[in-house]
């Protein structure tokens, strides 16, 4: 959803609330794509701080559904996103780029509220996402998820400088 932020423009201290609905359906991150399970409209408030200057406050509620990083499960992660954003319309989009200010969901006059939220995501990702907080993985051996059942691989782990005399034995066996 675009928000036109050039009526903003004519009055210095104008503010303005949106509340506009998040039609992203998936989140798109490093090449993979998680379904939003839920989502509620985007409330927004734009004030015009003078001199093009514009100040974007609000919030953001939604669920995505990503993987267990031990055992893949899916897990439904709640965000709250609090956007607090200061947007200098001055600047053009090859000042932005040359002072890093990636404002990626700014073009021109209007504010891609998609972007804003996703941009806003990114940063409150998880460092690690687990199903809960004692999960044993899956075996690297067979596949297993060890949270449902055990199995019966050997799980020793071995000295990597030992590999040499371990190949021996492995050929001694075969002979």
């Amino acid at each position: 959803m675009l928000i036109n932020l050039s009526e903003l423009f004519s009055v210095e201290g104008k503010a303005k609330t949106y509340t506009v609905p998040l039609e992203m359906q998936q989140f798109h991150i490093a090449g993979d794509s998680y379904e939003i399970v839920e989502k509620e409209p985007v409330n927004l408030t734009i004030t015009n701080q003078g001199d093009k200057a514009l100040t974007v406050e609000g919030k953001a509620v939604l669920s995505l559904i990503m993987p267990c990083d031990r055992c893949l499960e899916p897990v439904r992660l709640p965000f709250l996103l609090e956007i607090d954003q200061k947007l200098d319309m001055n600047q053009t989009e090859e000042e932005r780029v040359a002072e890093l200010n990636e404002q990626f969901y700014v073009s021109g006059y209007n504010l891609d509220v998609d972007q804003l939220v996703g941009n806003e995501l990114t940063l409150n990702l998880p460092m690690k996402i687990l199903c809960r907080e004692d999960c044993k993985g899956i075996c690297n051996r067979c596949g297993t998820n060890l949270n449902r059942g055990t199995c019966d691989c050997d799980r020793r782990s071995l000295d990597p400088r030992m590999s040499v005399i371990q190949d021996i034995f492995k050929e001694l066996k075969e002979v």
